[in-house]
């Protein structure tokens, strides 16, 4: 199932300092939102994450409204609130490490974990 998961299930990207849901989201979070109707068994836990700009504090709060927007996005597609927990880890986990756009773009997501409860 891990691997399917990995397959299947899509990073939701941000714009810098926002938690609205762009297209490229729309598309990655539909994808997710089909894997999950398929195996209904699945939990997720959706991590918030940002790029290292800006106070830890902020990050912490701005990673949590992006967990909640991908989250409120999965909901309007059918997927139960109680399958998906959200956590913000903030500037606190970093995909890249590179002070580049490129780099900073990748940070900015919601990324899913399956659940292990």
């Amino acid at each position: 199932m891990q691997e399917l998961f990995d397959k299947e299930v899509k990073d939701a990207f941000f714009d810098y300092d926002k938690a609205d849901i762009r297209p490229d989201a729309r598309d990655a979070l539909s994808a997710t939102a089909k894997f999950l109707n398929s195996n209904s068994q699945v939990k997720v836990v959706l991590e918030g994450h940002c790029d290292e700009r800006g106070s830890t504090e902020y990050n912490l709060a701005l990673g949590d409204r992006r967990a909640a927007a991908a989250k409120q996005f999965l909901v309007s597609l059918g997927i139960t609130a109680d399958r998906i927990e959200t956590v913000s880890y903030g500037k606190e986990k970093p995909f890249c490490s590179a002070s580049t756009e490129e780099c900073w773009q990748q940070n900015r997501r919601g990324h899913f974990v399956m659940s292990t409860k």
